[in-house]
C-alpha cells in the first residue's frame, strides 16, 4: 500500500529526468529530420512510394493517430511486426535529450527527435 503512495513522487522523479526547460519538438524540426532519413521510402511530404503514405495513419486506424505504435515502429521496436519488415531501425540514431510525451494519458521520457518525427507525422495527417 505504501507503494502506491509514493507513486505520484516517482513519476516526478521520472520526468524531472527529461531536460528541464526544454520546450516540446514541433512539426517543423520533425520535418527536417523526416527529409533525411524518410523521404527516400515514403516521398518528399509523406505520401509514400515504396513506403506506405503516412499522411493517412490515422484514416487507416478509424481517425486516431496511434503515437505509442508509431513510436514503436519508428525506433524499430516493432520491427517484428511490420508487414514487410523493410522498415529500417532508427532507435539508435534517434538519442539525446528526452521530452515527455503524451502517450495514451501518460507522459513518457522520450528522445527528442522521436518525438519531432512524432509531431511531424501527426501534422500531416489528412
Amino acid at each position: 500500500m505504501k507503494s502506491l503512495a509514493l507513486a505520484p513522487i516517482g513519476m516526478a522523479v521520472l520526468l524531472a529526468a527529461c531536460t528541464i526547460g526544454s520546450e516540446m519538438p514541433g512539426p517543423d524540426e520533425g520535418a527536417k529530420l523526416f527529409a533525411q532519413n524518410c523521404t527516400a521510402c515514403h516521398g518528399a511530404n509523406g505520401t509514400g512510394g515504396i513506403g506506405p503514405d503516412l499522411t493517412a495513419i490515422a484514416q487507416r486506424n478509424g481517425g486516431t493517430f496511434p503515437r505509442a505504435r508509431m513510436l514503436s515502429q519508428i525506433d524499430g521496436y516493432a520491427k517484428g511486426t511490420h508487414a514487410d519488415r523493410a522498415m529500417p531501425e532508427f532507435g539508435a540514431t534517434l538519442t539525446g535529450e528526452t521530452v515527455p510525451v503524451d502517450i495514451d494519458g501518460t507522459l513518457t521520457p522520450t528522445p527528442r527527435p522521436l518525438a519531432a518525427l512524432l509531431a511531424y507525422l501527426e501534422s500531416v495527417q489528412g
